[in-house]
């Protein structure tokens, strides 16, 4: 095999040729490209980089906001919790104040219940006090107890009470004054006399004077002055027991 120059050297040039079509063609446009896809990448990389680096701060406020919500709920918990206390303590303190309401309204009622009690037991004692006085002074009176009473009408008798008074007022008008007597035993003349002297020097008007006898008196006079009753009897003062007892109601 002959070396041949001319054609060696046509092969450097052809090579030369090669190389600078390449360069020219095809290594250019691949270096662009090359040079693109590095930038492309790249800016991935400083994405992926901004990304990771939003996401990381994202982490951390998703974090800090896990903390204080956490710290929220903790709060709200225990502002809950302090809540129910007020509450169960106003309400404790609510059924004290109730309780002690019914307490009081319980002891009144006891209180009105044994004072209605002690009203009746004391109105039935007045009551049987009086029904036993009533049958021993029927049992014991008599005209001697009758003329003791008498007795003592005639000093009472002095002055006319202003009530007698007014009603003697109002009849000055008629010829005479009837004034009925009632006693529990028949009055003698003597009786009737100082009777009729004591009233009749106290009555400018003529008087006419009635006599009864009523047995119900038991012992005692009353004295009937037009719409005025004087009572010296012991029906009259039984009575009064009897209405003493109904007052105490």
């Amino acid at each position: 095999m002959q070396f041949d120059l001319s054609t060696f050297l046509l092969e450097i040039v052809n090579f030369l040729i090669l190389i600078w079509i390449l360069q020219r063609l095809f290594y250019k446009p691949l270096l662009a490209v090359i040079a693109k896809r590095k930038q492309f990448i790249d800016q991935t990389l400083a994405d992926a980089k901004t990304n990771q680096q939003e996401a990381e701060q994202q982490r951390s406020l998703y974090e800090n906001r896990q903390k204080l919500w956490e710290q929220e709920k903790q709060s709200a918990i225990k502002e809950l919790h302090q809540q129910l206390d007020a509450e169960r303590a106003a309400q404790l303190t609510q059924l004290k104040v109730d309780l002690e309401q019914e307490r009081q309204k319980v002891n009144v009622a006891l209180l009105r219940k044994q004072h209605e009690l002690q009203l009746q037991t004391e109105k039935q004692a007045l009551e049987n006090a009086a029904k036993f006085a009533g049958i021993l002074l029927k049992q014991t009176a008599g005209p001697e107890l009758e003329t003791r009473l008498f007795t003592l009408l005639l000093n009472e008798l002095t002055h006319l009470p202003e009530a007698c008074r007014l009603c003697l007022q109002t009849m000055g008008t008629k010829k005479s004054v009837p004034i009925k007597i009632t006693s529990a035993y028949s009055m003698n003349h003597e009786q009737q006399l100082q009777l009729e002297q004591q009233l009749s020097g106290q009555i400018n008007s003529p008087v006419n004077f009635q006599y009864f006898q009523d047995a119900e008196l038991i012992a005692g006079l009353r004295l009937d002055i037009g719409a005025w009753v004087l009572n010296a009897n012991l029906q009259h003062e039984l009575i009064g027991f009897a209405e003493l007892a109904n007052a105490s109601e």
